[in-house]
Order: structure tokens, then C-alpha cells, then sequence
């Protein structure tokens, strides 16, 4: 079967700390695409800027019809690897062979333009993808449908919620028929129902002959979504095959997560011009930082981060992940004090505390998230960012009592029971 993806030693560069250049004119790109080889055959460096690899000499192929998963940490070069084979940013070294059109969800904000209604911004992404004004008519009440936007279709996209954005192109990424659909965790943004459904509508692409590639850090979409995953680390694959075996491999590598992440520079924190994380760290109940707790101690997931702009509702939260990439459950602070209450420009603490006995042992890592919810805005979500390991004693004090076997279940909870003789 011929390849409808074929990548090869493909490699990008990105320089540190250079300024961003003004756009060139023809004569001087064809002049800057001669000169680059040279420049790098002398080792020639602009400015004395140092660089890093984000991709390195990847090398695969994706046949028609395929769902590849693409999985790593933050910073593996997931998303740059999607932004090449969506050809928003050119490779550095090595090619891309794709053929077919390409639908690509990658962030929000990219792909539509803010001036323009949704009803607009579908008929233009179409005309990107080199559709007829009649193919995307008859698509476009099904576009509309899946997004659920009627009542906003005439309104500017830029007054769209971030939600609202995702919906609306997802639904146009999926509907107008590409050959090859790129999805980013850009989905992580929707409410749950509609990711059910963006799931639901990739396997039916998928079904359908069409291929998809997709990044996501919730492995049981992988394991129900994906045929092969490839795993990037540092920006090198460190396995390409099986899903499960793969997957398997990358959560046991996860398990030795860090307990604290900090960010010094504000600016390169993650976030937004609202409000910046600084700092995310595993606690006990003496507040020292620790990467393992007892299974019948409390834990703390400490998150600290920095409100610019006054103003805004904002709801610390957090997710909690089994090794398995199983969401065990969501917590927000509901607080009294500052729940629906504006917070003034400053530097917070948020402390979710876990009570003893409640996780089951093993490997905890943790997604810290600051969100309004009306309208929906996620300010900053980083995902797996910190993580912990639960360890039972085996000394009889907690729900396992006696028994020194393998327990299953997601949580392990001491119960009050009433045993009586009748």
C-alpha cells in the first residue's frame, strides 16, 4: 500500500532569543533557501543566538485509512510535528510527502478569522481546502448541526467562547471531507458530552478510509481511537508500533514524574494575559514537598499562580490521573470566599487536600488547570505536570486490612460497617 504520509529524517530548528525578522520578498527568500544549506555546512549561527532541536531525524509513514496517535510529555515536539505536517511551519532538515487535502485542529484561534461570522469562516476554510461552493453546501447543515452554534452562525467568531470556537471547528475540520485529519488536545477545551461526540465522529472518519492523526493525553481515547502510536521523547520517536504495548511503555516511564514544577520567568509561564501558573508541587501534611505518601495520610496538590489582570472569576482545579490515563476525578475550588468573586491582580495559593485513605496505591499524576467558567476560558491547563506515588503499608491499619494480595479499584476507602449477630 502506498504511504498517504511519508516522513523522513525530518528535523526542526528553532533559534532562542533571536527578534523577529520582516517578511522578505521573493528574491531574498529564494537567496536565504541557496544560502541556509551553505550557512550550515560553515556552522554559521545568526547572531550568536543559541538553538534547539524540537524535532530530530524522525523518520515513519501513515497509510490511507490509519488512526496514528502521536504521545509524550509537554515539550516532546508533538504539536510542533503537527504544525509541519499541516504545513504551518516548514521542516528544518529532512521531508514530508502528503498526499491529499489536510483538516487540522490544532489551537484555539487558528484556522478562522475573527472579523468574520461562523457562517463566513465555514465557506472560507472550505475554499482553503479547495472545496466547491457546492460541496460545502451540502455539508454545511451538518456542520451546524454538530456544532450546536445556530443561534450564533451571523455573529463575529472572535465574540465566540472558546468552546463555542472548539465546536465550530472541529465541525468544520470533520465534515469537509480532508483526506487526512490532524487533531490536536485542543478538545480538552470542550465539555465532556462533546468530546464523546468529537471521539464518536473521529472513528466513523477513520471507518470511512480517511486518515487521522491524533495527540491526546488521555490514553483510554488512544486505546479506543488509535491502531498504531508513535511516542516522541525530546523530539526523537522512542517507539513507533503496537498501542497498548507502547502505551504500556510510556505510562511506565510517566511514574517517575516529578513532585514540584516551578516557572521563575513569568512570562514564559504558562497561561495568558489574565493569569500565569508559577508553580505546581505534591505537599504532606506538614507541608513538605514529597514524591511519595502513605496510603493512609492526606495529600496536598499545592498550585500557585499569578493574577495580572483584574476582573476575572477564576477556579483553580484539578485532575487526577491513574498510570493507567484513567480520570479518577476533577476537583475546583469552591471556596466561599472568592467563588463567583472577581480576584484583584496579585499572587494565590490554592491547596487541594485528598484525605487519607482514599486513592489506592500506585502512581497519581496530576493535570492543575485555572478556568472561568462563564464564559468558559481555560487561562492555563497543564497536563500530567506533577505526580506522586501512593504506597500501602501492609501492616493491617488500612483497606486492605489483612489481605496482602493484588486489590483492584480506582479508589480504597475505609467504610464505616455494622456487623450485628440476629
Amino acid at each position: 500500500m502506498t504511504p498517504i504520509i511519508k516522513v523522513e529524517n525530518l528535523g526542526k530548528e528553532y533559534q532562542i532569543g533571536l527578534k523577529a525578522e520582516p517578511y522578505s520578498t521573493v528574491r531574498e527568500s529564494l537567496a536565504n533557501a541557496v544560502r541556509r544549506p551553505l550557512n550550515a555546512l560553515k556552522g554559521v549561527r545568526k547572531n550568536g543566538s543559541d538553538s534547539f532541536w524540537a524535532l530530530k531525524d524522525l523518520n515513519f509513514e501513515v497509510n490511507p485509512g490509519e488512526v496514528l496517535g502521536i504521545i509524550g510529555r509537554n515539550g516532546a515536539g508533538k504539536s510542533t510535528l503537527l504544525k509541519v505536517l499541516s504545513r504551518i511551519t516548514e521542516p528544518t532538515t529532512g521531508r514530508v510527502e502528503l498526499y491529499g487535502r489536510v483538516g487540522s485542529l490544532l489551537e484555539v484561534g487558528t484556522g478562522f478569522h475573527p472579523e468574520l461570522t461562523g457562517r463566513e469562516n465555514v465557506y472560507l476554510n472550505g475554499a482553503i481546502l479547495g472545496m466547491r461552493r457546492e460541496e460545502i453546501n451540502k455539508k454545511f447543515d451538518e456542520i451546524v448541526d454538530f456544532a450546536e452554534i445556530e443561534e450564533f452562525l451571523d455573529t463575529p467568531v472572535k465574540r465566540y467562547s472558546s468552546g463555542m470556537y472548539v465546536r465550530l471547528a472541529f465541525a468544520v475540520a470533520a465534515h469537509l471531507e480532508p483526506e487526512v485529519l490532524i487533531v490536536d488536545e485542543v478538545l480538552a477545551v470542550g465539555d465532556a458530552q462533546f468530546q464523546k461526540k468529537c471521539l464518536k465522529k473521529m472513528q466513523d472518519v477513520g471507518h470511512v478510509g480517511r486518515t487521522v492523526i491524533f495527540v491526546s493525553h488521555d490514553m483510554q481515547a488512544m486505546s479506543r481511537l488509535c491502531e498504531r502510536i508513535v511516542w516522541l521523547r525530546d523530539g526523537e520517536v522512542v517507539t513507533d508500533g503496537d498501542t497498548q504495548k507502547t502505551i504500556s511503555a510510556y505510562l511506565a516511564d510517566q511514574a517517575s514524574k516529578e513532585s514540584e514544577k516551578m516557572w521563575d520567568d513569568t512570562a514564559a509561564a504558562p497561561g495568558n494575559d489574565v493569569a500565569r501558573l508559577r508553580c505546581v508541587r505534591i505537599c504532606d501534611e506538614n507541608g513538605e514537598t514529597v514524591p511519595t505518601i502513605a496510603i493512609n495520610q492526606s495529600v496536598g496538590v499545592e498550585m500557585t499562580y499569578e493574577v495580572l489582570t483584574d476582573g476575572s472569576v477564576l477556579s483553580p482545579n484539578c485532575h487526577f490521573y491513574n498510570e493507567y490515563g484513567v480520570c479518577l476525578f476533577v476537583s475546583a475550588d469552591l471556596e466561599p470566599r472568592w467563588r463567583n468573586k472577581p480576584k484583584p491582580v496579585g499572587i494565590y495559593r490554592s491547596t487541594a487536600w485528598i484525605p487519607a485513605n482514599f486513592f489506592s496505591d500506585g502512581t497519581i499524576f496530576v493535570t492543575a488547570a485555572l478556568t472561568t467558567f462563564k464564559p468558559f476560558v481555560v487561562h492555563f491547563a497543564e497536563w500530567d505536570v506533577v505526580g506522586f506515588q501512593i504506597v500501602d503499608s501492609f501492616n493491617g491499619d488500612t483497606a486492605r486490612g489483612d489481605f496482602v494480595g493484588q486489590m483492584p479499584g480506582l479508589i480504597r476507602p475505609i467504610l464505616n460497617w455494622e456487623t450485628s449477630l440476629i
